[in-house]
């Protein structure tokens, strides 16, 4: 991507990964979910996590320089996105073995059918927002709005289906989110122009009209 990275965004990368990590290991020791059993998938769920927060930020990325370097269509960058998608869902369907059960589940239920249709179209359209925010405001713009999606979705998620946070998950939820806001205000800031200075230590146009 041609992309200079600093000292200080190495360093709000390792708070991210921090805090991420952090949240994970660290669960709130009341919770009741079934889902808290245990932690013998706790590395395979470090791993997908920091796999789809590399693909997503890359994504982005690389969507917002399609833009900027070639004049392309929101609804044929959208299409061709899509279009990958499914080949690798298809693909891992067919590798895994899902693919006949999947298909025998929607024949069983066909009342299905709708919530596969919303699911779907609401997708789709979110696809077209998506799209349009990074062409418009940049990918910078959206990493902003998806990180507030993503404390929206932890604490509505902690509500609905009653997960507390432990106290170490609140300072690494802080350190992720503090990091990544810090380092997008830090980018956001407007550079002062640089003046250029007389070489002639005057102004130049001082010594004009005299003889």
């Amino acid at each position: 991507m041609k992309n200079k990275y600093v000292g200080k965004d190495y360093f709000f990368a390792f708070l991210v990964t921090l805090g991420c990590s952090l949240f994970i290991l660290y669960p709130a020791s009341t919770d009741i979910s079934l889902y808290n059993t245990g932690r013998e998938n706790t590395v395979w769920g470090i791993f997908l996590m920091v796999g789809y927060l590399g693909f997503d930020g890359f994504t982005s990325t690389f969507q917002d320089n399609l833009f900027k370097g070639y004049d392309m269509e929101i609804h044929n960058q959208i299409f061709y996105t899509t279009f990958c998608s499914c080949l690798l869902s298809l693909s891992g369907l067919v590798l895994q073995g899902h693919l006949l059960s999947a298909i025998d589940f929607i024949i069983r239920h066909q009342d299905c059918f709708f919530d596969v249709a919303l699911l779907s179209t609401v997708a789709t359209v979110s696809q077209f927002f998506i799209s349009y925010t990074i062409r418009t405001f940049g990918a910078l713009t959206f990493a902003t709005i998806m990180t507030t999606r993503q404390l929206v979705s932890i604490f509505l998620s902690c509500v609905w289906f009653g997960h507390p946070l432990s106290f170490v998950q609140w300072i690494a939820a802080a350190i992720v989110f503090g990091a990544l806001y810090t380092k997008n205000l830090l980018k956001s800031k407007p550079t002062k122009p640089i003046i250029p200075s007389d070489e002639n230590g005057g102004d130049s146009n001082s010594g004009k009209g005299i003889p």
